[in-house]
């Protein structure tokens, strides 16, 4: 177990790989058949419209790819930061009741 400050990782995020992957899986299916059809309207042959495809179904893929990491890691970011305010809340909200509770109890003149 590391010592050091915990750090936020997309991989085990419950919902960002999966979305991630959707992107990933999208973006190349995407980027391939766009990629096909117009070097097809273009009058390559089959194999040039398949090869360029290819290169356009890896080009997006990455693309979706990058702006899914990109948007997952400010959205993982920011729920960081509400659980951190809401913690913080929290504790606050805790030490002004036991604050009160022990106010109460010193007035009640009572040692326990």
């Amino acid at each position: 177990m590391s010592a050091g400050p915990s750090r936020v990782q997309l991989s085990a995020h419950p919902r960002a790989s999966r979305h991630i992957a959707t992107a990933k899986g999208w973006g190349g299916l995407i980027g391939f058949g766009v990629v096909f059809l117009l070097s097809m309207r273009a009058h390559m042959s089959p194999f040039e419209s398949g090869l360029h495809a290819l290169a356009g179904g890896i080009g997006l893929y990455l693309l979706a790819w990058a702006g899914a990491v990109a948007i997952w890691k400010e959205i993982a970011l920011a729920e960081v930061e509400r659980a951190r305010r809401l913690t913080a809340a929290m504790a606050r909200a805790a030490a002004q009741e036991s604050e009160a509770r022990a106010t109460a109890k010193a007035e009640a003149g009572g040692p326990g």
